[in-house]
């Protein structure tokens, strides 16, 4: 069965940069699409990164692009968020996702069925 579980989350002023990570234990990790997705209090779940299965191409939301930088290694079953120059709106609960077989052209969270158990991120002074 198909493990996430994400780490790395906490408290941070704004303008401060965190880094998330994602373990995943599935065999052959490159056939996997691999999102980020948050979700904040009162508000629906947010596509913020993805990157596709294949051709490795990168997805990120308007509202995180320039900031956030996403990464994976297959070899290790590992993805990785960057977050720089956080914001108070950055505030919420990270997930990591998987989809076999997925192009991250705007990644939707009802796209994918496998989910990790989120890491709640703080940005506040």
């Amino acid at each position: 069965q198909v493990q996430l579980v994400e780490s790395g989350g906490g408290l941070v002023q704004p303008g401060g940069s965190l880094r998330l990570s994602c373990a995943a234990s599935i065999f052959n990790l490159n056939h996997y699409a691999i999102a980020w997705f948050r979700q904040a209090p009162g508000k629906e779940r947010e596509g913020v990164s993805c990157i596709s299965s294949g051709d490795g191409s990168t997805y990120y939301g308007d509202s995180v692009k320039g900031r956030f930088t996403m990464s994976r290694d297959n070899a290790r079953n590992m993805s990785y968020l960057q977050m720089n120059s956080l914001k108070p709106e950055d505030t919420a609960v990270y997930y990591c996702a998987v989809r076999r077989f997925y192009a991250c052209m705007s990644p939707e969270s009802s796209d994918f069925g496998t989910w990790g158990q989120g890491t709640r991120v703080t940005v506040s002074s």
